[in-house]
């Protein structure tokens, strides 16, 4: 949006270097709330996005985003990790006039109709309208700040500087030995502050006044700057209890908070995994994600935030799901390489390569640390296999007139084993997946053809390997599926021999 009548006139902003020219011009200048809410009523009107690439937000924090902006809130988004807050405020920029006029020299964006330092006053005093102005595009207007226990209130609001005020023998008093701290120097902008739980309580008291009166105080010396800055705040709930939490002052002057959320559905988690996942166009070209594994990827991820064995406060952050399906993708393609084919599809074996995305990213209870890292990332696969397994296949636990796994039953308690090395060529892993009798019969059974048949294979083997029908071993890079019941038997003539 302008902040001109018509986009004529904006056209010749870079025309407009004095004061005298802007007065003559239809500038109308508004503080960054109206500017904010004018923009965003334009863009409501006129139907555009305005939140690029958030996904899942449409029905709950977008809206109320847009509440608070029309309400000329400050805002708090309030969610656990991973659930788009920053670039939510960041996106905010969208709703700034694309240019704005500034007082040239002035520290803190000084709007020329308008100055409230005394450098830009006395200089508008002593040039009148031949005083220089010159022009500041909306993404300069951004100011974030990543709130950790060493900020101080000079680094927020400022501090006396003696070298300038024995450079100028001012006294500290003066507004002009101040060295102004980024809240000052954030006027006429938008200021973020990530993770304000993180803020130390005094420094969180030094915001209060800013927030409601525009007053500054430094080292003791009171400033009047009716400062002309939006707040968004970030914080995670999880910081209420465990780093730090929000004075409560604070918060009362924080006019909107608004709660953040994981996705609710699997469509809408698999949407933003796709969108944002690292993945180049000659990877998508190669290697094939079947749609089953998109699902259960996702799955894995749910399983990882209602776990018995991660901390629900902390939260798994959407990031996972986005690294591990770009794990994925590079597993698949480095066993292409290594095998010298020009195409491949994923496995489930593959998943194998997604656990150095996964572990750093889970926060265990105390049960999960007894468990270890390793072993719970193979208890949420497995649960994740059998969640699609049952939507697909008769669960092999429940008492049917017949059993339909009875032919691979049979089959693995003859002593045959399912060898796959997660470095097999798509040749080897096929083959090993036709030699298991009454597999490929199986599938047919259920109407499942094409590039899919291959997946579901795998699917059907890995599910009863969950469901402790078939044994499951991996060593050295290679998965062992046999007989549970033979492996002991095995074991006991060992024992005896």
């Amino acid at each position: 949006m302008l902040p001109f009548e018509n986009t004529q006139q904006y056209m010749h902003i870079y025309n407009i270097n004095t004061l005298g020219e802007l007065k003559k011009s239809d500038y109308k200048p508004l503080p960054i709330k109206e500017e904010l809410r004018k923009n965003l009523i334009a863009k409501l009107k006129n139907k555009e996005e305005i939140f690029t690439g958030i996904i899942g937000f449409e029905d709950t924090v977008i809206p109320d985003v847009q509440r608070a902006i029309l309400s000329r809130h400050s805002i708090l988004l309030l969610g656990l990790r991973g659930q788009a807050k920053t670039r939510i405020a960041r996106l905010l920029i969208n709703l700034l006039d694309e240019y704005i006029p500034v007082v040239k020299g002035s520290e803190i964006n000084d709007d020329p109709l308008h100055p409230i330092s005394k450098f830009s006053k006395e200089l508008i005093n002593e040039m009148g309208d031949n005083t220089p102005i010159e022009w500041m595009h909306r993404n300069e207007r951004y100011v974030e700040k990543l709130a950790t226990p060493d900020v101080s209130v000079a680094d927020l609001i400022g501090d006396v500087d003696p070298i300038k005020a024995a450079s100028l023998k001012l006294p500290y008093s003066d507004e002009r030995v101040i060295h102004f701290g980024l809240v000052p120097r954030a006027h006429r902008c938008l200021f973020v502050i990530n993770e304000l739980p993180d803020l130390q309580a005094r420094i969180q008291v030094s915001l209060f006044n800013i927030l409601q009166e525009g007053d500054l105080q430094i080292r003791g010396f009171k400033l009047r700057l009716p400062l002309d800055v939006e707040f968004v705040f970030t914080a995670n709930p999880e910081d209420y209890t465990n780093r730090g939490s929000i004075v409560t002052p604070l918060k009362d002057r924080i006019q909107s908070q608004i709660l953040t959320h994981y996705p609710k559905t699997t469509a809408i988690s698999k949407a933003i995994t796709q969108s944002e996942s690292k993945i180049s166009e000659e990877q998508k070209s190669k290697v094939t994600v079947p749609e089953l594994h998109k699902d259960i990827l996702e799955q894995l991820v749910l399983e990882a935030r209602t776990s018995e064995f991660t901390d629900e406060k902390s939260g798994v952050s959407a990031r996972m799901s986005i690294a591990a399906m770009e794990n994925l993708v590079s597993t698949a393609e480095r066993r292409m390489l290594i095998n010298g084919e020009n195409t491949t599809t994923t496995r489930i074996t593959d998943f194998w390569g997604v656990i150095p995305a996964i572990t750093g990213k889970l926060e265990l209870v105390y049960e999960g640390e007894q468990e270890g890292i390793y072993n719970v990332v193979m208890k949420l696969m497995d649960r994740a296999i059998k969640h699609f397994f049952d939507q697909h296949f008769p669960n092999p636990e429940k008492n049917l007139s017949r059993d339909p796994y009875g032919t691979l039953k049979v089959w693995f308690q003859s002593g045959n084993t399912v060898d796959i090395l997660l470095d097999d060529s798509d040749d080897i892993y096929q083959s090993q997946l036709d030699g298991v009798a009454g597999l490929r019969k199986f599938i047919d059974g259920y109407n499942i053809v094409g590039k899919d048949v291959y997946p579901f294979m795998e699917l059907v083997i890995h599910g009863l390997t969950a469901y402790q029908i078939i044994g499951r071993n991996y060593v050295e890079n290679k998965f062992l599926f046999e007989d549970p019941l033979g492996r002991l038997l095995d074991d006991d003539d060992d024992d005896e021999l």
